[in-house]
């Protein structure tokens, strides 16, 4: 029925707060209906016309009466609110426990066990926001040449230096002898390099971010297809959430447009298998920055792409839309990912519209319909959707029958 399925992640586009939202200090949390109020409605015809509006209220998006797209939400049963955690899910993988947090920074012991295998110093190790580091302490990284160390709530160990201090090349040696260094109770989900320019009070992050994240511990829906002989392609971030696993190609790109150009690309290159993206400009532009202006502004630009994703769509295409978390980034108490329900649209023009696919239970219910749809011989914990699509495949196909 499906020869490709073209999964887009929208990095943090959570759609408001789960149940135990609250005990991660993220009560009331809402990340794309309180963007859109704070930008006075939005403007996202394709996505509303989808049934982006019909999952939860939207300003400027409403519910339609005839959504083109199946639509739902979907929580994490995984704990925590991760980048890596979130994905893994998706890919199939429920983690029993979340993956260690230092608020308060990292054991001394710990750094000074990193320091010696990565011959550097560091300074810093606190919780803060990128922006906010690099001004603190970049004038003194560029006159010692120790590296700046730092964290958030969430499960990341990050490295940030300054280009000419500290070449990105050498950056990602250090990042690499961390990640090895993280394992067992110190095993962070993802230690990331954060390179800068510029001069004090003029620093600005490059795009030479790069995540170093665990190993996923048990096979994924990637794994599964590409062990049996299915293209799987990752592009933006998902090869580093993956640690490469179950990838038989992974595409680089700078931002959430080239991201949509290089979906676009591999479109007309695969015949049969995966396109899994992550639209990471939500999360780390503007969720973590609090500006939800901006993160406004990126919604109506990923919907005015979204029709060139939609037109080169085939017949035994389904384009699946999600979400990994929530970043709220009018939580103005906060700088960091909030645990949310996601979005879910799943679209074919085969299939017939507008099914309510409901409240999922967990994000690896994606995993258990990939697994359906090209016929893995493998048990995801998810619970699969394809059989709704499937019947409304076939309801559609009698229903043109009858119009011829």
């Amino acid at each position: 029925m499906f020869q490709r399925v073209i999964l887009i992640v929208l990095d943090a586009c959570g759609v408001g707060e789960m149940p135990d939202a609250a005990d991660y200090g993220d009560a009331g949390a809402a990340t794309l209906p309180h963007v859109a109020e704070a930008c006075g409605g939005l403007s996202m015809p394709h996505s509303a016309r989808l049934g982006l509006g019909n999952i939860v209220p939207i300003a400027g998006l409403g519910a339609t009466a005839r959504p083109r797209a199946c639509y739902g939400k979907m929580a994490e049963k995984s704990p925590g609110k991760d980048s890596t955690s979130g994905h893994w899910e998706i890919g199939g993988i429920i983690l029993p426990q979340p993956f260690p947090v230092y608020p308060d920074g990292f054991p001394r012991e710990l750094v000074e066990e990193f320091e010696h295998r990565a011959g550097i110093k560091t300074i810093g190790n606190i919780a803060a926001s990128g922006t906010e580091i690099i001004e603190q302490l970049g004038h003194e990284h560029v006159k010692t040449g120790h590296i700046i160390l730092y964290t958030s709530a969430d499960s990341v160990f990050q490295l940030a230096a300054h280009e000419k201090v500290i070449p990105n090349e050498r950056l990602y040696e250090i990042c690499g002898v961390a990640r090895e260094l993280l394992t067992g109770e110190h095993a962070v989900g993802r230690v990331i390099a954060r390179p800068f320019i510029g001069a004090p009070g003029k620093f600005t992050r490059t795009t030479g971010r790069r995540d170093f994240s665990l190993k996923p511990p048990d096979d994924t829906y990637l794994d599964r297809l590409t062990a049996a002989g299915i293209t799987t392609v990752g592009i933006g971030k998902i090869g580093d959430l993956f640690a490469g696993q179950g990838l038989a190609r992974t595409v680089k790109a700078e931002n959430n447009r080239d991201v949509i150009l290089r979906i676009i690309d591999e479109m007309k290159l695969l015949d049969r298998g995966v396109i899994m993206a992550n639209l990471v400009d939500f999360d780390m532009l503007w969720g973590h920055r609090n500006d939800a202006v901006s993160f406004g502004h990126g919604l109506e630009d990923f919907d005015r792409q979204l029709i060139m994703i939609l037109g080169e769509l085939q017949d035994d295409d389904l384009l699946v839309i999600t979400a990994d978390h929530g970043c709220d980034p009018t939580q103005l108490h906060s700088t960091d990912h909030s645990r949310e329900y996601v979005p879910l649209l799943v679209y074919n023009h085969r299939i017939y519209p507008g099914i309510d696919l409901g409240t999922r239970e967990s994000f690896a219910d994606i995993a258990a319909t990939v697994a359906d749809i090209f016929g893995l011989d493998a048990t995801f914990p998810g619970r699969s959707f394809f059989g709704d699509i499937q019947t409304a495949a076939e309801t559609t196909v009698i229903l043109d029958d009858e119009n011829d």
